[in-house]
């Protein structure tokens, strides 16, 4: 999108000019169940083709009985791709939300409704577009039942020739989306193309906002987190796979599914994996420990109701030392709370899940790319560390669309850590399997069927001693805890380094996950409106390494910004620092369920600055 004039009719069919916005947001307001979804990936994509950045954020509702649902485009010219809080151009689908809808828009905005809602006569500062989407559809679709899915494809023609996106790219993403299906592809361009076709000859465009072709999106794909998780998993070597269905991690693992039955079926064509849907959370976090202990890179996938249920089984692998990956993809708690809203609510408890002291190693992704590539070193600190690794994820980057660079294939070899062969023990003669040998605080391990007689041992989730015996003594417990210490003390130089930018600033900004892309376009906005410079750090992982301290002790003030009520992330580094660092940090926590957008946190900043 470029920055020129363009020429526009006003109201009253007088010419004048007015520049062309480098920044909006389209939304689109329908229901579940109504085909939406398939409507407005085509929108999406076609904006992506023109080579202009795009996101999308879907908002849909926990139950699918024909509830409420949006779907938000952001278009920008300088990359940015946060939610944007204010809403440029509204498709009303909708008529229990529309009135609501058209009431939230800020003057200047543009709304097209359907015919029938008549929603023109609510205001006289919005521009309005009015379609008969029954009448469009009907020319289009002979058979009635199906008209309630086609009928929002007619929208995406109308939005293409108001906002200027090409037809051919409109048509080429409507092919790949029915890529199986060319009758349903022909029926849904027939649609598109009646939108189209009545917007040219019965609308007079009369807003600023308009698509014109950019070359920032090439070589470029859009995949969702969740997708990219499952790549992540199966590059990495996964072999088990136990999981319990639930929302937002669902995808994960069904993806993940048809990734392995594609690629992962030998030449006899059997399996050389196993996925399992088990009864529950509880069952699968078994499994994941049975396959760890076994020598099979496992794993599950779940979201924080999962994680409550799983914190007795994490305390067995953090006490008996076995690996796995456990991928959260965070949503609004407590309770059920809101299953279908994003949130980044799970650190504080998962961090030390468990009774007793433990602290669990959690890495967070902030795109795609990074569930991909933090997929892999999840299960080699798993398997380094001999304990369980979280990868905090969440729905808005599980579950929506995200532009990204297509992902690097791995070049460093799986590492499976400190596990004895037969030729070692050969060489040892015995080894002790809870003592710490390298001063890392690691034990060596065997697996099942290592074929000598040193290599058993019971991996105890009981009192023991070094050799793996049972022991109630009050030293053996006490080394062995300061010693499992030490391994997580240990991983503060292997776990992925936090993203740092600094300057000049005394002010910093500290955020994590996807909460990133709402910080970068804050600090832009910060810096041109209010000449604010500020410093930044995004932490990847838990525990923080020696950057997360020294970034604290140069700044006057550090905002944590998150997603959560009670400051969790801020909380655990207060527990991390020096005890006169902690009046040094402060709060920025949303709660509200939405994905973190700009405005807001540059607002909270400066009100909380004085200014």
């Amino acid at each position: 999108m470029a920055t020129t004039d363009v020429t526009l009719q006003d109201a009253a069919g007088r010419l004048e000019r007015k520049p062309v916005v480098n920044d909006m947001s389209i939304q689109v307001a329908t229901v579940n169940g109504s085909g939406s979804q398939s409507s407005n990936t085509v929108l999406l994509r076609s904006i992506f083709q023109m080579g202009v950045p795009v996101s999308g954020k879907n908002l849909f509702p926990s139950n699918i009985a024909g509830l409420p649902t949006w779907y938000t485009i952001r278009a920008n010219k300088d990359g940015y791709i946060a939610r944007k809080k204010e809403i440029d151009f509204l498709v009303a689908m909708n008529s229990e939300t529309a009135q609501e809808d058209v009431m939230s828009l800020a003057p200047g905005a543009a709304a097209l409704y359907d015919e029938p809602l008549n929603l023109k006569s609510l205001r006289n500062d919005l521009i309005f577009y009015a379609v008969p989407y029954d009448k469009l559809v009907a020319t289009v679709c002979p058979e009635a039942k199906l008209r309630k899915l086609v009928k929002n494809m007619i929208y995406v023609g109308v939005v293409a020739q108001l906002l200027d996106i090409d037809m051919a790219e409109v048509e080429k993403a409507i092919r790949k989306q029915f890529a199986k299906k060319a009758k349903a592809a022909n029926l849904n361009m027939a649609a598109a193309q009646a939108g189209f076709d009545y917007a040219k000859s019965n609308l007079t465009k009369q807003d600023p906002f308009h698509i014109a072709r950019m070359d920032k999106t090439a070589g470029k794909i859009i995949i969702d987190g969740n997708s990219a998780a499952a790549l992540g998993c199966m590059f990495a070597g996964v072999t088990v796979v136990t999981w319990y269905p639930i929302t937002p991690s669902s995808s994960l693992v069904e993806t993940l599914i048809d990734y392995m039955k594609e690629h992962r079926v030998g030449p006899d064509g059997k399996a050389t994996f196993a996925i399992v849907q088990a009864e529950d959370e509880l069952a699968a976090i078994g499994m994941v420990i049975g396959g760890g202990w076994a020598g099979a890179r496992s794993m599950t996938a779940t979201a924080g109701p999962g994680i409550s249920l799983m914190a007795e089984f994490a305390g067995l692998a953090y006490y008996a030392e076995i690996p796995g990956v456990i991928w959260d993809i965070q949503r609004v708690g407590p309770s059920t709370g809101l299953p279908t809203r994003t949130s980044q609510g799970d650190i504080l408890s998962t961090a030390f899940l468990s009774h007793g002291d433990t602290k669990n190693i959690l890495l967070i992704p902030n795109s795609v790319s990074e569930c991909f590539d933090m997929a892999q070193d999840a299960f080699n600190l798993a398997e380094q560390f001999q304990t369980l690794v979280f990868v905090m994820s969440d729905l808005d980057l599980g579950m929506n669309n995200w532009m990204s660079d297509p992902f690097k294939y791995p070049e460093t070899p799986i590492k499976r850590g400190k596990i004895l062969s037969k030729e070692d023990l050969d060489k040892l003669g015995h080894f002790a399997r809870y003592k710490d040998v390298d001063g890392d605080g690691i034990g060596y391990r065997t697996l099942p069927g290592t074929d000598h007689p040193a290599a058993a041992y019971f991996a105890r989730g009981s009192g023991h001693n070094e050799k793996s015996q049972y022991s109630e003594r009050p030293d053996d417990f006490e080394r062995n805890m300061e010693r499992i210490n030490r391994k997580f003390e240990t991983a503060r130089s292997f776990v992925p380094r936090p993203e740092v930018c600094t300057g000049k600033s005394k002010i910093g900004i500290i955020a994590y996950g996807t909460s990133h892309w709402a910080i970068i376009e804050s600090r832009d906005q910060l810096r041109k409106e209010y000449n604010f410079e500020t410093d930044y750090l995004r932490l990847k992982a838990y525990p923080f390494t020696r950057e997360v301290h020294e970034f604290i002790e140069k700044h006057d003030r550090v905002y944590v910004v998150e997603q959560n009520r009670d400051a969790q992330m801020l909380s655990l580094l207060k527990l991390d620092i020096r005890t006169e660092l902690t009046p040094r940090l402060r709060s920025i926590s949303h709660i509200h369920g939405l994905p973190l957008d700009a405005r807001s946190v540059t607002d909270e900043i400066m009100t909380m600055e004085g200014k």
